[in-house]
């Protein structure tokens, strides 16, 4: 069963389509995460299954309910936003009961479950603080136990770890990602982050300009991009995307990531521009016909800036796109042969 469904969602603002005829399905016990660039329409889509703005046209299915033009109040979701939205002159503990006490839930059910939630997310000797005596990911932390204690099927969370430092990010995408699974509960995931699609999700939707670019597995969006958009998007550095490879055929982008070339004594002729070294790999960012092409290699590269240089790959990790509509073309018959 699907814990959520939309059907030709539509934003206008004016003129301007914020989201764009953008349907999906999450099933139960899921972790769904939109991604995409700023302005893709991702926040607004999760504000729409929330009830916190109304639809222009399409349907909102939450369950077996269709909860298009249902308040907030009366969709059965929870919400973690982007700044937390913690009371400051509240203490820890009811910051988090706060619903609870606004929808008149019994004091002795609200301890009950204020302390199984506390529990859970490591809270309970912090209950009487207030939320600035808490550092970020504690705020968090509460932010989330605010969710979770409402008992709710579906957790909508809205770049919730954007105020976080780099490792404290990894340390909540990892407590995020198994408190959802231990719940058993279907979270839509808002993000710009492809770092925290491909490590959290069990499904990705990508947005761009309001529409849905691919929805998959983070499997399918790095292995089959349905896109150039999708295949730059997802990858770090972003898969190169070359025109007028010999093979490729005419109208046709070639595009092979990074990781998958080897430099070598054979293959398209490059000019080396900079290595970056990172420590595990080094990245290698050359020239190729006048148009960029970066490759990834393990531990220091021993190319140097200027230096000319031969790139290669098997054939099973070529891409073809169409060179017009930028969509994914299976590989042709003539890429048979290995490029060299």
């Amino acid at each position: 069963m699907s814990a959520i469904s939309l059907r030709d969602v539509t934003k206008l603002w004016g003129n301007a389509r914020a989201v764009d005829s953008v349907s999906f399905e999450a099933a139960a016990g899921r972790f769904l995460v939109l991604l995409g660039p700023s302005g893709c329409g991702k926040s607004t889509t999760l504000r729409l299954i929330a009830g916190l703005e109304q639809l222009s046209s399409g349907r909102i299915c939450i369950g077996d309910a269709d909860v298009t033009g249902l308040p907030p109040a009366r969709r059965r979701v929870s919400m973690v936003f982007q700044s937390y939205a913690l009371f400051p002159h509240l203490s820890v503990a009811e910051n988090i009961v706060f619903g609870l006490r606004v929808r008149d839930v019994a004091p002795r059910e609200r301890g009950e479950r204020l302390a199984k939630v506390a529990a859970l997310l490591g809270l309970t000797e912090l209950l009487e603080r207030k939320p600035s005596q808490l550092s970020g990911g504690q705020q968090q932390r509460v932010a989330l136990g605010r969710a979770i204690i409402a008992q709710t099927p579906v957790c909508l969370m809205d770049e919730p770890l954007s105020n976080l430092d780099a490792q404290l990010r990894q340390e909540m995408r990892r407590e995020i990602r198994a408190l959802q699974q231990k719940l058993g509960i279907t979270m839509i995931y808002v993000t710009h982050d492809q770092t925290e699609a491909m490590t959290m999700a069990d499904q990705v939707v990508l947005l761009r300009d309001g529409h849905v670019e691919q929805d998959g597995t983070p499997d399918e969006l790095y292995g089959r991009p349905a896109t150039v958009f999708a295949a730059r998007f997802i990858g770090t550095p972003p898969m190169n995307v070359l025109a007028g490879v010999p093979g490729a055929g005419e109208g046709r982008l070639l595009g092979v990531r990074p990781e998958d070339v080897r430099l070598g004594v054979e293959g398209l002729p490059g000019t080396v521009e900079s290595v970056e070294y990172l420590g595990a790999d080094s990245i290698v960012s050359c020239r190729v016909g006048g148009q960029p092409f970066n490759v990834r290699v393990a531990r220091h590269a021993s190319a140097a800036p200027g230096e000319a240089v031969r790139l290669s790959w098997n054939t099973d990790a070529v891409h073809l796109f169409d060179a017009q509509t930028g969509k994914r073309m299976e590989r042709a018959t003539a890429l048979a042969q290995k490029v060299a």
